[in-house]
């Protein structure tokens, strides 16, 4: 079944005493402010006749902060919390690493019900479905019959799961069930994993996982007057290709599998010229890696350490090639953001992303993760010659323009009026 949106629909309710129309009060109860939302956020308050307020678990994001993923202190540079209405829940736990047990607050019923019934809200919308937070505002929002609809990230294949802990899924999804009235799935990976533990006939609403497109279009554009000071900066030989890595340094990322694929490439006979690997991003395997690269004597190796979003583009620009190596990755959002920037991309068969956004051998190549003569061989491909990388690329962008924020407030429209069935035509 491909993943589709859907046509926009018009919300709106009725005043039961003057027949007024007025808006529909969406609640979005999120961990803590993620700088890929914010944007999408910004963008749904935008709509006329939808009320949104954002309730967050954890300020930690709007602060310096110590990532573990990257292994550093992050503080972010783009706004997280301009043009949309929030509020921060009173904290009973907050430990600032985000998963079943914080943030845990408190005060979500009374949000949801308001001082008055005018007060209250029309819909509830929940990042994730397996927290504290996630469980606790589907029974306030189910004990005030307010209908729910949940998005989150996994598909069937990203964890190996034991007998038992199947079995247990099994019967929380069966709960889980009676709480939301439906989910909102990212693309074609995570609609299956809906359908599996929810049923054939539980309603989906296709929400697809996008970026601000325009946003990361505009700055690359910016970027291309830099090009030539990037390139000095990582003393880089423009007449060369530049495969690009930017992601944390994490064992499940498999960067070391792309080394040990550039290692492949500079003693393959015949390939020239030998690209450079830039490699964005820090976290546990910095080290190795760095260890790795100095012991191979190449000199085509950049590690540029942790850049923040706003510098990405730059690199985006820069880069011939971008792969993604990953295993069990949700999505990679960072998929989006390069094909903005028109390049090919690479990768793995385990990028939750990959069935919407590349198909082998158009946007740029997919190989299984883990296999490092596949990737190699694709980087081959993609590498053959200047002008298949820049068609991959080209394709990739027109690909990635059907697939932003447009497409998400429409499935989200679509979503509150079927659950409310407040709609005119």
């Amino acid at each position: 079944m491909p993943y589709e949106t859907r046509q926009n629909m018009v919300l709106s309710s009725s005043d039961s005493e003057n027949g007024s129309k007025k808006k529909v009060r969406l609640a979005y109860l999120v961990s803590h402010p993620i700088q890929y939302q914010a944007p999408l956020l910004r963008r749904i308050a935008q709509e006329p006749d939808i009320d949104l307020t954002v309730f967050f678990g954890s300020d930690f994001s709007v602060r310096d902060y110590k990532d573990e993923g990257f292994g550093v202190g992050v503080k972010w540079d783009v706004p997280l919390l301009d043009g949309y209405r929030h509020e921060f829940l009173p904290v009973i736990r907050d430990n600032a690493n985000p998963g079943t047990f914080s943030p845990v607050n408190y005060g979500i019923f009374s949000r949801l019900r308001g001082h008055t019934k005018a007060a209250g809200f029309d819909v509830l919308w929940v990042h994730g479905y397996s927290s504290v937070n996630a469980l606790q505002g589907m029974l306030a929002a189910k004990s005030l019959g307010i209908p729910v609809l949940v998005r989150a990230e996994p598909w069937l294949g990203d964890r190996d799961r034991s007998g038992p802990t199947l079995v247990v899924k099994e019967l929380f999804f069966k709960i889980l069930r009676g709480l939301i009235d439906g989910a909102l799935p990212i693309g074609t990976l995570n609609a299956a994993y809906w359908r599996h533990y929810l049923g054939g006939d539980f309603p989906l609403y296709p929400m697809p996982y996008a970026v601000d497109n325009d946003y990361f279009q505009s700055r690359c554009e910016e970027a291309r007057g830099g090009r030539d000071a990037l390139r000095n900066e990582l003393k880089l030989d423009p007449a060369r290709p530049v495969i690009l890595f930017a992601s944390k340094l994490q064992r499940r990322k498999r960067c070391a599998d792309l080394v040990a694929a550039y290692k492949n490439l500079a003693s393959t006979p015949g390939i020239g010229p030998l690209p450079y690997l830039v490699i964005v991003g820090d976290g546990e395997d910095r080290v190795p890696l760095e260890k790795e690269a100095s012991t191979s004597e190449l000199d085509g190796i950049r590690f540029c350490g942790f850049r923040n979003q706003s510098e990405l583009p730059r690199f985006f620009d820069l880069a011939t090639v971008f792969v993604l190596p990953s295993r069990h990755e949700p999505w990679g959002l960072i998929v989006n953001e390069v094909m903005n920037a028109g390049r090919a991309v690479i990768v793995s068969n385990e990028v939750g992303s990959q069935p919407d956004l590349v198909v082998d051998g158009v946007e740029g190549c997919v190989f299984p993760a883990g296999d490092v003569a596949a990737l190699t061989d694709a980087l081959r491909k993609v590498l053959a010659t200047p002008e298949t990388a820049v068609a991959m690329g080209q394709r990739g962008l027109a690909k990635v323009r059907t697939w932003g924020f447009e497409e998400d407030v429409r499935g989200l429209r679509h979503a509150i009026a079927q659950v409310t069935r407040k709609i005119t035509a």
